[in-house]
C-alpha cells in the first residue's frame, strides 16, 4: 500500500498530507491553553467547556468555507488562495497573544483570539478536506480508504509530536513562550502553500488573459480605422492637431479598455452567482441521497445523545488523582497511536463488513470504554493495585481507536458519492454536522454536570454522572436502522 501511494499520490496531496500533520500537531499548544484557563484564569469546569465549544464553533460553519472555496476562485485557482488566508489567520492570533499579556488574561478576549484561530484552521481543514476528495473519486473504490488511512495517520503524526512536546514545555516554559513557538508552525505552514501544485479552475469561469489582449487591440485598430478625422490629421503637417488627436484617441482607448473590464468583471461576478447557485442545489441534491443523509443523521443523533464529561474528566484527573501535565501529554501520544491503530485496523479488516455491525460493535466498544472511566472515578480498581495511571492511558488509546470505527465509512462514502465540483462543500457539511453535534453533546455534559452539582471540588456524583453518560452510548444501537442495510464500510450497494 504504502509504494502504490507514493507512487500515485499526487504533488498537490502530498502537500495535503503535510498540512494534516500541521493539523495534528495542534495538540502541542491547545494542552497548553486548557491549563491556562483552569488555573490562570480560574474558570470552573463548565465555565471551560462553553469557552471551548465557544472558540471552536467555526469549525460548525464548514459548508461556507466549502463553497467558497469551490465556487469562487482567486486569480484563477480555488485551493492556493484560501490555503493562505487561512494560514495567516491561523498564525497571527498566536502572535498576538504571545506578546500581549493583558489579552490573554481576559477569558473574553482570549476566546475572541481563539475563535479566529480556528477560523483560519477550519477553513484550511476544508481546502484539505476538499483535495482528499477529489483524489478519493478519482481513485478505485478499493484504495479510497488507503487515501483516507493516510490522511487520518498524517494527522495523527503530527499529533504524536505535539502531544510529546506539549507535556514537557508546559512544565518547563511559560504560557507566552508556548504561544510564540506554535506561532513557527503556522509560519512553515505558510511557506509549504508554495508545494501545493494546482491547474487554474477552467477557462470558462476564468478570464483568458490572451484573448482579453486581442480584443483590446483590436478595439484599437477599430477604432483608428474608423475614425475619419484621426485619419486626415495623420496626413496634415500639423504637429499640434497631432498631439490632440493622439490624445484623444489615447483617452478613447482607454475608456474602451475600461467599458471591456468592466464587462468581463459583470461576467466574471454572474458566473460565480451562477457556480454558487448550481453549487447549491447539488449539494442539495446529494444531501437528499438516502446514502448519505440517513447515515449522517444517525451520526448527528449519536452524538448529540451522549453527554459529553470529557472537560470535568480532566478536573478530575488534574485535581484528585494530580496527574502532570507531562502525563496528559503521554496520554494524548497514546490516543493518537489508538487512531492510528484504529485506522489500520479499519482499512485492513473492517471496511467489507456492513456498515450497521460496524457502528454497533463501535457504541459497544465505547461503552466498554466509558467503564473503564466509571471504574476510575469510583476507586474499584485500587482494591487490584491497578495505577491510575494505566487506567488512564488504556482508556485513552482504546477510546481514540473505536471512535475511527464511526468515523471512517462515512469519510470515504461521502469522497465517493461526492459530487465533481462540490468536494470541500459535501466534505466539510458532514465534519460541521459531526463538530456541531459533538459540541451539542458538550452542553448536554455541561448541563448534566450542573443537575448532579458536579464541579470543581465536588466530584461526589462524577460516577453516577459517568454512569449516565454509559447508557446513553447505548441508545443510538436502537437508531441502526436509519443506515442503508447493505451498505458496507467503503461502498454503497
Amino acid at each position: 500500500m504504502g509504494y502504490w501511494l507514493s507512487c500515485h499520490t499526487p504533488p498537490q496531496n502530498k502537500a495535503s498530507y503535510m498540512f494534516q500533520i500541521w493539523e495534528g500537531f495542534r495538540s502541542f499548544v491547545w494542552t497548553a491553553v486548557s491549563y491556562h484557563m483552569k488555573d490562570m484564569l480560574k474558570l470552573s469546569p463548565s465555565a471551560l467547556q462553553f469557552v471551548v465549544s465557544v472558540a471552536y464553533s467555526p469549525w460548525s460553519i464548514k459548508p461556507i468555507y466549502g463553497i467558497l472555496s469551490d465556487c469562487i476562485p482567486i486569480r484563477g485557482r480555488k485551493r492556493i488562495p484560501y490555503l493562505l488566508i487561512s494560514t495567516v489567520l491561523s498564525l497571527l492570533p498566536w502572535l498576538v497573544l504571545g506578546l500581549t499579556t493583558s489579552l490573554r488574561s481576559s477569558s473574553n478576549s482570549l476566546a475572541a483570539f481563539l475563535t479566529v484561530q480556528n477560523f483560519g484552521s477550519a477553513m484550511a481543514d476544508v481546502v484539505i478536506d476538499a483535495m482528499i476528495a477529489e483524489a478519493v473519486r478519482s481513485e478505485h473504490a478499493e484504495f479510497s480508504g488507503d487515501l483516507q488511512s493516510l490522511s487520518w495517520s498524517a494527522m495523527a503524526l503530527g499529533g504524536i509530536c505535539g502531544s510529546l512536546l506539549g507535556g514537557y514545555t508546559l512544565s518547563n516554559l511559560r504560557i507566552d513562550t508556548i504561544f510564540l513557538l506554535f506561532s513557527v508552525l503556522p509560519t512553515i505552514q505558510l511557506l509549504s502553500c508554495a508545494l501545493v501544485e494546482e491547474a487554474p479552475a477552467g477557462s470558462k469561469s476564468t478570464p483568458d488573459h490572451s484573448k482579453q489582449q486581442h480584443i483590446e487591440y483590436e478595439a484599437d485598430v477599430t477604432f483608428s480605422s474608423g475614425n475619419g478625422s484621426f485619419t486626415k490629421t495623420l496626413k496634415s503637417g500639423t504637429s499640434r492637431r497631432k498631439k490632440s488627436s493622439h490624445k484623444n484617441a489615447e483617452r478613447k482607448t482607454k475608456s474602451i479598455k475600461s467599458e471591456i473590464r468592466e464587462q468581463q468583471n459583470g461576467l466574471l461576478a454572474a458566473r460565480g452567482y451562477l457556480s454558487l447557485k448550481s453549487a447549491a442545489y447539488s449539494l442539495c441534491r446529494a444531501f437528499r441521497k438516502p446514502m448519505i443523509l440517513r447515515p449522517m443523521a444517525w451520526f448527528f443523533f449519536s452524538n448529540i445523545t451522549v453527554p459529553n464529561l470529557s472537560t470535568h474528566m480532566f478536573y478530575y484527573q488534574t485535581e484528585v488523582l494530580h496527574l502532570e501535565a507531562s502525563f496528559l501529554g503521554t496520554v494524548r501520544v497514546i490516543g493518537w497511536f489508538g487512531l492510528m491503530l484504529g485506522t489500520y485496523i479499519y482499512n485492513r479488516y473492517l471496511k467489507h463488513m456492513k456498515l450497521r455491525k460496524i457502528l454497533m460493535f463501535a457504541h459497544i466498544g465505547l461503552a466498554t470504554v466509558i467503564l473503564f472511566d466509571i471504574i476510575l472515578v469510583s476507586r474499584s480498581h485500587v482494591q487490584f493495585a491497578i495505577p491510575d495511571k494505566y487506567m488512564v492511558l488504556w482508556g485513552s488509546a482504546l477510546g481514540d481507536a473505536i471512535n475511527q470505527f464511526k468515523m471512517m465509512p462515512f469519510l470515504i462514502i461521502s469522497g465517493q458519492l461526492c459530487p465533481p465540483g462540490i468536494e470541500g462543500t459535501l466534505f466539510a457539511l458532514f465534519m460541521s454536522i459531526n463538530n456541531l453535534s459533538s459540541t451539542l453533546g458538550s452542553f448536554l455534559g455541561a448541563a448534566l454536570a450542573s443537575v448532579l452539582n458536579i464541579s470543581s471540588g465536588s466530584f461526589d456524583n462524577l460516577p453516577l454522572g459517568i454512569t449516565v453518560q454509559l447508557a446513553a452510548t447505548l441508545v443510538p444501537i436502537a437508531f441502526l436502522f436509519l443506515i442503508p442495510k447493505e451498505a458496507t464500510g467503503l461502498t454503497s450497494q
